[in-house]
């Protein structure tokens, strides 16, 4: 849910773990690609949550477990 960044079903901050399970099973073995994704998405949540969250934070909860 944009631009909160938070999971529609459990309210925990997107991508929460049943989101992450849902991208590795549509990516595959194609991290990369998954990668680009959550990259693209990332900078998009950057300029959303600039005042709540600083840049480490979003790439722990973005990347950081590809």
């Amino acid at each position: 849910m944009r631009p909160l960044w938070g999971c529609g079903t459990c309210q925990a901050e997107w991508p929460c773990p049943p989101a992450r399970l849902a991208l590795r099973a549509e990516y595959g073995n194609d991290r990369t690609a998954l990668r680009v994704y959550l990259g693209a998405l990332m900078s998009e949540a950057a300029e959303q949550l600039a005042q709540v969250h600083p840049a480490s934070d979003l790439y722990r909860r973005f990347l950081l477990w590809v």
